[in-house]
């Protein structure tokens, strides 16, 4: 049975600004109490009522535990003395708290929100000082209110501050007039999160403000799928779809959307393609000045310095290195691929040292830290992700990031050469192209035959296919690469063809149909058998699975290896965040770009931004202060408040995307059946190239053998290439 207690805030003991939860004492008039529950940003002096119950805890004793709220601002002088020296108003102490109290009695809030000038009557009370202070009672109130709100909703209060941040004293206006604004950036809640709340606010099933978010919805999650664009009549189909609607104007909806700007239609190889502003500026602009590129006359650039350069490396071209080299020099756009062995590393080694030579200022670059930082190992010469690259910088105004090179700012290189360029999607080639100076060269290295980017569009391959590009494809083996079964079997499954099982030299197959045999085998391999064995440590193992989902995906993956690999201990703190425990020392991974996301070094660098990929250790999980740190492998550390953990996961298995661009040691490769479209050659052949010095193969090889015979790719919506293409 459910009890109603009021009373005053006297302390504030605890709050979480991530859920709103907190820890009070309250003042009845009679006696102190605790109470706990959902309160967001709760302030002394307040007047709280409740309805819950009383509850025993076993450390801290009796308190009332909140299930509804009801709350006033301070009101009479005991309260408005204690809201006012709380600190909560900028420059407001104990003294200046009873002059304003003294001189404006119970008006002093009223004052306060709408006449902050009055407050310079006080001494020592400048006009900015009072401006400060109004400005941020008005703020606190605001966000107050909308916490209130998304709270009473059930959903994240930390949206509160964003809101505002964004509109301002108009923020709820804006969230009643739109709910769905939630579901879009910055905020990215959930769609149905935020269809449910638009039902509960009165929204028509079938009206213009949930047809427009669900047209926008799908164009934002398929980039995420790797679509540019959509054909106008799938994304009729697939927005009413998610809506659970038949027959409503949908049509009509993007055709509103098109004239408002926000999307654009176009003729796409006989498509009706519906593309979000944004995404089409970028395809444009790359098309555009991919050819501006291509078609620039031959350089300059001698290749005279070849042999001394092939000298001072101690290395000698086969014909096609030698001729890559070559148009390299010449060409102001110039593409290289390749598979494992073939060479990429050493003409790209050959082509920088050759730039070297003949004074052109060269910048190395990688999509990813791990990426670039073996760029930089091979090349002998430092390299940095594209993003560092470029100079990315948090952007307050749209709550998003900049570069601080663009093309109103180039880059001051002759020469930039980017490596594993098949994960370089649309609108960071975009970005990079911008930043290119007049004359400056481009070189592109990857693997087409991996996987494309994680984000939208097939820019290499496309690149590749146009035929208006100049570029170079290495197919001859080496033979110091041809004594690897992991080259060779990758080779192979590119054939389409199963490589040989056999165990022995850097190759491994161990069956197993069961998948959780697969699972277990999985872990005694990195714990105990390759450690002991091999000499192999666990920190150079990296488990790679196709699928998040099934017993031999990552998310269970990841639970049973941490268990083992790292287990509950004293000496390291964990915290639950949902379904995950992050315990000190466990191997994590950021998930989500984060560009505000402070870090430093150990000898005193810092910076802003933190990258989808980007693989660490969890330096330290502190309870008291909500906060855990992240060490990334490249030396940066990074803090996390405990609400901005859904921006990190386990890392001790990954799925093969998302370990594309990397390269480890030791690959455990976990396979068992799942979706048909990750049971493809080219998520297998991705797989296989990840290892370095040993690949073990755990599981059902019926499986490998399907992966290796499908050469089937997922259609990819994008513009690219037929505009690379039209005459």
């Amino acid at each position: 049975m459910t009890e109603f207690i009021s009373g005053t805030v006297e302390n504030v003991v605890y709050a979480r600004e991530s859920n709103g939860y907190s820890v009070l004492r309250l003042n009845d008039g009679e006696t102190q109490f605790t109470i706990v529950g959902c309160i967001p940003q709760p302030i002394p002096g307040e007047k709280i009522t409740a309805e819950g119950r009383w509850t025993e805890h076993k450390t801290f004793g009796r308190q009332f535990e909140a299930l509804t709220c009801g709350r006033e601002m301070p009101s009479g002088g005991t309260a408005l003395l204690v809201y006012l020296q709380s600190g909560t108003l900028p420059g407001v102490g104990a003294v200046t708290a009873k002059l304003m109290l003294e001189k404006f009695g119970a008006d002093i809030l009223s004052v306060i929100e709408t006449e902050p000038e009055r407050l310079t009557a006080i001494r020592g009370i400048s006009k900015k000082r009072a401006e400060d202070v109004g400005r941020a009672f008005n703020e606190q109130n605001a966000v107050r209110r909308l916490i209130g709100f998304l709270t009473a909703h059930g959903l994240p209060p930390h949206h509160a501050l964003r809101l505002y941040k964004r509109y301002g004293a108009d923020a709820m206006t804006a969230l009643n007039a739109d709910p769905y604004i939630l579901s879009r950036f910055p905020f990215d809640l959930p769609f149905d999160k935020a269809d449910e709340l638009a039902a509960g606010l009165g929204v028509e099933p079938d009206g213009a403000v949930r047809l427009r978010a669900a047209a926008l919805f799908e164009l934002t999650y398929n980039l995420e799928q790797g679509h540019c664009f959509i054909p106008f009549g799938k994304l009729c189909e697939v927005s009413l779809q998610l809506l659970g609607l038949d027959g409503a104007d949908m049509e009509g909806t993007i055709e509103g959307l098109t004239a408002a700007g926000e999307i654009v239609r176009e003729n796409v190889d006989g498509r009706d393609a519906c593309y979000l502003k944004w995404i089409y500026d970028a395809e444009v602009n790359v098309a555009e000045r991919v050819m501006r590129l291509a078609s620039a006359p031959p350089s300059a650039l001698a290749v005279k310095h070849l042999a001394d350069a092939e000298k001072s490396l101690g290395i000698t071209l086969e014909n096609r290195q030698r001729k890559a080299v070559a148009a390299a020099a010449e060409s102001s756009l110039f593409v290289l691929t390749g598979g494992p062995g073939t060479g990429k590393t050493t003409t790209v080694r050959a082509i920088v040292e050759l730039f070297s030579r003949s004074g052109l200022k060269t910048a190395l670059a990688a999509p990813t830290g791990r990426a670039a930082k073996r760029m930089s190992e091979v090349c002998g010469r430092e390299a940095s992700t594209i993003h560092r690259l470029l100079g990315v910088r948090p952007d307050p105004e749209s709550e998003g990031f900049r570069f601080e090179y663009d093309a109103d700012s180039p880059l001051p290189f002759g020469a930039v050469v980017i490596d594993e360029t098949s994960m370089v999607d649309i609108t960071l080639m975009s970005a990079l192209l911008n930043a290119l100076n007049a004359g400056t060269k481009l070189i592109l290295v990857g693997d087409a035959d991996q996987l494309p980017a994680v984000g939208p569009g097939s820019v290499l391959e496309d690149l590749l296919s146009c035929g208006r590009v100049n570029s170079e494809r290495l197919t001859e083996i080496f033979r110091q690469a041809a004594g690897s079964r992991i080259v060779t079997g990758a080779h192979a499954v590119n054939a389409g063809e199963l490589p040989e099982l056999s165990n022995r030299g850097d190759l491994f197959s161990l069956g197993r149909i069961n998948p959780d045999d697969a699972v277990s085998t999985v872990v005694d391999l990195t714990l105990r058998r390759l450690p002991d064995n091999m000499g192999i440590p666990p920190e150079s193992i990296q488990v790679l699975t196709p699928t998040k989902l099934g017993p031999a995906g990552t998310r269970h993956l990841n639970g049973v290896l941490q268990e083992a690999l790292n287990p509950p201990s004293p000496d390291r703190n964990e915290y639950r965040f949902f379904n995950t425990v992050f315990r000190e020392n466990d191997r994590v991974m950021q998930i989500k770009n984060n560009y505000d996301l402070m870090w430093t070094t150990d000898g005193g660098d810092c910076g802003a931004g933190v990258f989808n990929g980007d693989i660490g250790r969890l330096a330290e999980v502190d309870a008291r202060s909500e906060r855990a740190v992240v060490r990334f492998d490249d030396g940066r550390n990074a803090g996390y408040t405990f609400d901005m953990l859904n921006e990190l996961e386990l890392a001790y298995a990954m799925t093969v995307h998302k370990a594309q661009g990397s390269e480890y040691p030791a690959v455990i490769l976990a396979h068992a059946p799942c979706a048909k479209t990750l049971m493809t050659r080219r998520v297998l052949y991705t797989a296989m190239t990840r290892a370095r010095d040993l690949l073990v193969m755990v599981g059902d090889r019926s499986v490998l053998a399907k992966m290796a015979a499908n050469g089937k790719r997922v259609t990819r919506y994008g513009g690219l290439l037929s505009r690379l293409t039209a005459t």
